[in-house]
């Protein structure tokens, strides 16, 4: 099965967004990590879901053919 050059692009767009997430959500986790994430440490965690979900619609309206 052979992938059209426009997926490619699609594909690679939509695995470096997720990619991102994954190292904010990391880096929030190291950042915020005392013994738990605490309240401020979970309030950048819930921005970093928003932001992501924000992100993935814009992603998405942007590669909507």
């Amino acid at each position: 099965m052979e992938l059209e050059e426009g997926m490619v692009r699609k594909i690679a767009i939509s695995v470096g967004v997720v990619g991102v997430f994954v190292a904010a959500v990391v880096g929030i986790g190291t950042t915020y990590s005392d013994g738990g994430l605490g309240s401020t440490g979970g309030l950048a965690l819930v921005a970093s879901i928003a932001v992501f979900i924000l992100l993935m619609a814009g992603v998405g309206l942007f590669l909507a053919d």
